[in-house]
């Protein structure tokens, strides 16, 4: 009876370690695609060299940060790695990610082919926002839905708000906070 009940308890602990070494793994993710867009609005709002220097050491922080806590947990994760689950999940997730990049390059295609390649930018966040729906599901994790939802709001406030339209700076400013503030909870969350 105990014998069982340990093992249960092992595995258990096993998958909440696996699950924390996987959010850290988004996390890189998400501070290096953060990182790009920051530095784009650093670049195209005239923010200087400062501003942009600071944008790579706050990732490289993060980075370490993430990495340490994935070293943390990684044997957890590779005990699970070929499970039916964890291969169903990295299929979706290729899935995905590859129907998002096509959907980006068609829809940014037509966008400028009708004239309309300012809107570039707001659709490639809603995509990108909208993308994470689906990984919501598959790695079974809540924290996607508000990432997609914030993204989505995003992509269609920002055009409205900022001075420059769908062309300001601002979409890349607040793609980049979402996407390292996505990081960070990944890295504080226990669940």
């Amino acid at each position: 009876m105990y014998t069982g009940k340990f093992q249960m308890q092992a595995a258990e602990s096993t998958q909440f370690e696996a699950r924390l070494a996987g959010r850290a793994t988004g996390a890189m993710f998400f501070v290096v695609f953060g990182a790009v867009w920051l530095e784009v609005w650093a670049q195209r709002s005239g923010a200087g060299m400062p501003l942009a220097a600071a944008i790579v050491v706050g990732a490289l922080v993060m980075l370490v940060n993430a990495w340490r806590r994935y070293r943390l947990y990684a044997p957890a994760l590779a005990q699970l790695r070929e499970s039916p689950e964890r291969r169903r999940t990295k299929r979706i997730f290729h899935l995905v990610n590859i129907g998002q990049w096509l959907l980006i390059l068609v829809l940014g295609n037509v966008l400028v082919n009708i004239g309309l390649g300012a809107w570039v930018v707001p659709m490639g966040i809603a995509v990108i926002g909208l993308h994470f729906v689906p990984l919501a599901h598959a790695f079974r994790y809540r924290a996607h839905y508000l990432t997609a939802a914030a993204m989505v709001v995003l992509a269609a406030l920002y055009p409205l708000l900022a001075a420059g339209g769908p062309a300001a700076p601002a979409g890349f400013l607040g793609a980049g906070l979402i996407l390292w503030a996505s990081a960070a909870w990944a890295l504080h969350s226990q669940a």
